[in-house]
């Protein structure tokens, strides 16, 4: 057996895809619209990697497969915070790639399985605001993406309606808050989602899958 570095990382995540908030994916039904495409952003509040520091660094990817995830064939692109150094950077994206994680015991690796083909990770500036209690989140890379992440509204009054997601052996997350989000995304991965499935939550990710 291949030994894998320890890694521990702790924050908040946010994502946006294509498919009607709630996201059929999350309760193993097709998606939506008969493919997947998300954009994936992480900001970390404490994390390690080895012996490489990861503390108050962001990241994030971006994602699209044909159908749905399980059927495979996914294209997948990393964005790295240019504030990171080359260790940093290489650590990130090992994780963002689904190294170094026991087989199937966390999203990234459950990705990995996935994707046939991986772009050229880039190092951009990463701009990012997640408020889970809230379910508010912003994220803008220049030149690459623009999304904003808002609750979800009642269709009559237009006030927020929140909707929350507990998955007791999830392996990204445990619970989550549901939203809505608009983002564009230009490049290699072009994407487009107005009012689409959102959700943010509180991570805390190791070599091992989700902490709880």
């Amino acid at each position: 057996m291949i030994a894998l570095t320890e890694w521990t990382m702790k924050g908040t995540e946010v994502v946006n895809c294509n498919c009607n908030c709630g996201c059929p994916c999350q309760f193993s039904q097709p998606p939506t619209h008969g493919r997947c495409e998300a954009l994936h952003f992480v900001q970390i509040e404490t994390g390690v990697y080895g012996d490489v520091s990861l503390d108050g660094l962001r990241w994030g990817v971006l994602l699209r497969w044909p159908g749905a995830i399980h059927e495979g064939g996914g294209t997948m692109q990393a964005i790295v915070d240019e504030r990171a150094n080359a260790r940093q950077r290489a650590a990130i994206e090992s994780v963002a790639h689904g190294r170094d994680t026991e087989p199937g015991k966390l999203v990234w690796s459950v990705f990995a399985s996935t994707i046939s083909n991986v772009l050229p990770t880039l190092v951009k500036s990463i701009a990012l605001d997640i408020d889970v209690a809230k379910g508010l989140a912003s994220v803008h890379v220049p030149g690459v993406v623009d999304g904003a992440i808002e609750p979800i509204r009642n269709q009559v009054t237009g006030a927020p309606s929140r909707s929350r997601l507990v998955l007791p052996k999830g392996f990204e997350f445990t619970e989550a808050e549901i939203a809505s989000g608009t983002s564009s995304v230009t490049g290699a991965i072009a994407l487009e989602f107005t009012s689409t499935h959102a959700h943010l939550a509180t991570i805390h990710w190791s070599t091992h899958g989700v902490v709880r």
